[in-house]
């Protein structure tokens, strides 16, 4: 047990922001123009699925604790080469995708304050710099100011849930599935994104005082918290908002102007910025320690390595991080790039990433156990999830292909390295 690792509430708090993300900024309105009031049965067939998912990843991080997470399970389970490829998409992702997450709260500041384009992208800058600031200071650091933020915006939301609940009408879920019951597969489609995550924080399992007790922990609060938090205000845009909550580009706005005044929009940009901040946080602070694990593994140059050992900071990995979701940023800009494209690549590459780390939890968790049976069940799920996929496969795919070139390449490079010197002939 380590005294000065990420305790049960940190823990928590980080698998909260990495899961909830920015979809309870806008999904429920996405969800509620595919299939109406009935979109809360995709609401909870993904909470529900969600149980089996991180009860996956809380068993692999048990028994496996390494700053590697899911590329490590998938090295041990398939190899170094599915090993590459699960880290480098995963990786390799999170530069790209950091620039939506924020431009969905940046979208927040600007409507608030009346800006422009060149606002948002002042503050998707701004927000970026705080969270690389945040994550070089360490996991610990990351760790309790993530503690804060996870507070204060489940309190925030949960008082917006209450605040609009009075005004709810049970005859605006009539009819319920006006788009047919069908509809319900589009939008669980749609709401993907706002469960990914489950995976990004494995990356820090080895950081906990006691992996063994408080993972399973922080995974369990996590669950119930996520499911809560998404649910509540599912159900508030349904109840309360009714036809219109499809047409709502910000509906958790909406709902807090309806509970509490004109001047909760101001709290509510609030909640947009902690929120991404959070998301963006989770996902630096994982994928910095899985950028020097896959260095000291051998799928990264060897540089990446400094910091993957437990406690350590692993500053070189974020420095590309940074350094990469600069360059995309100045991409996302110079082009004029939409979010929403943007998104389903990254969704693309993330369900990759959940098929090959399910596999490998069906193949290294111990049979006849409950675990494994989670496995299973999110194996099924994630392959479902690939299907629906279809194009936006395209990213994650071309990631994988750099990675098994990389590996090839550097295979053969320690191959001649490490080959006998010739004898000289004696004449």
């Amino acid at each position: 047990m380590r005294s000065n690792g990420l305790s049960v509430s940190q823990g928590t708090a980080l698998t909260v922001a990495a899961v909830l993300g920015t979809g309870v900024i806008s999904l429920p309105a996405l969800a509620f123009d595919e299939a109406g009031p009935a979109s809360l049965v995709a609401w909870l067939a993904l909470v529900l699925l969600s149980i089996p998912l991180a009860a996956t990843f809380a068993a692999l991080g048990v028994r496996h604790a390494d700053s590697g997470g899911v590329s490590t399970y998938v090295r041990l389970a398939f190899g170094p080469r599915a090993a590459g490829v699960v880290g480098w998409c995963f990786y390799f992702s999170i530069p790209l995708g950091a620039i939506p997450a924020c431009s969905f709260a940046a979208d927040y500041v600007a409507d608030t304050l009346s800006g422009g384009r060149t606002m948002r992208l002042a503050t998707i800058a701004v927000l970026l710099a705080v969270v690389a600031a945040m994550n070089a200071f360490g996991v610990r650091v990351s760790g309790r100011v993530q503690l804060v933020l996870c507070c204060v915006l489940a309190g925030l939301l949960l008082a917006a849930t209450l605040a609009a609940a009075p005004h709810a009408h049970l005859g605006n879920a009539t009819p319920f599935a006006p788009h047919g019951w069908t509809a319900i597969g589009p939008a669980a489609a749609v709401l993907v994104w706002g469960f990914v995550g489950w995976e990004a924080v494995t990356s820090l399992s080895a950081d906990y005082r006691d992996p063994t007790h408080d993972l399973p922990r922080a995974t369990g609060l996590a669950v119930v918290v996520v499911g809560v938090l998404y649910l509540g205000v599912a159900a508030m845009t349904v109840f309360v908002l009714g036809p219109s909550a499809g047409h709502s580009a910000a509906p958790l706005a909406d709902l807090m102007v309806i509970g509490l005044g004109p001047h909760a929009r101001w709290v509510t940009t609030v909640v947009a910025v902690l929120l991404t901040i959070g998301t963006v946080n989770a996902y630096f602070a994982g994928g910095a320690k899985l950028g020097s694990a896959l260095g000291r593994d051998g799928s990264l140059p060897r540089w990446f390595a400094r910091g993957s050992a437990s406690g350590e900071v692993p500053r070189r990995s974020l420095a590309v991080l940074v350094s990469l979701t600069a360059v995309s940023l100045l991409a996302y800009a110079g082009f004029d790039l939409g979010a929403k494209s943007v998104v389903l690549l990254i969704t693309g590459a993330f369900t990759l990433v959940y098929v090959l780390a399910t596999a490998a939890a069906v193949r290294l968790l111990p049979r006849h156990s409950w675990a494994r049976v989670a496995g299973l069940v999110s194996l099924a799920c994630s392959v479902v999830l690939l299907l629906l996929t279809g194009v936006h496969l395209l990213w994650g795919v071309a990631v994988a292909v750099a990675a098994l070139v990389y590996e090839t390449v550097a295979a053969r490079s320690r191959k001649l390295a490490h080959a006998p010197e010739p004898v000289p002939c004696e004449p």
